[in-house]
């Protein structure tokens, strides 16, 4: 049995939702925080260098939002991606595309 925790790269491009979902996660033993980015473009560059095991994804970022993102990750490098929204009723929708994308 693996022992190794499980890498987690945090994706929002709000500071403060990176500082929680990061210390939420952080504070599992079994979960490591390995890098966070705030927007598609460092996301892109960061599973690329890090491969990290799962991401949070932000749906709403300025530029390449996390639908793009998620595109671009199940195509290249797919991993389970944990999609992340503060929208209500468009953010319902835009979760429901990205399950159609892969997210989890």
């Amino acid at each position: 049995m693996d022992s190794s925790p499980i890498r987690v790269l945090v994706v929002d491009d709000s500071a403060f939702m990176r500082k929680v979902i990061g210390n939420m996660l952080s504070s599992d033993s079994r979960i490591s925080v390995v890098a966070a980015a705030r927007n598609g473009d460092e996301a892109l560059a960061q599973v690329k260098a890090l491969k990290p095991d799962v991401m949070t994804l932000d749906i709403e970022m300025p530029g390449m939002n996390g639908l793009d993102v998620l595109r671009h990750v199940m195509e290249e490098m797919p991993l389970p991606v944990i999609m992340v929204s503060s929208l209500t009723e468009e953010g319902a929708r835009q979760t429901l595309t990205a399950l159609d994308l892969g997210a989890v």
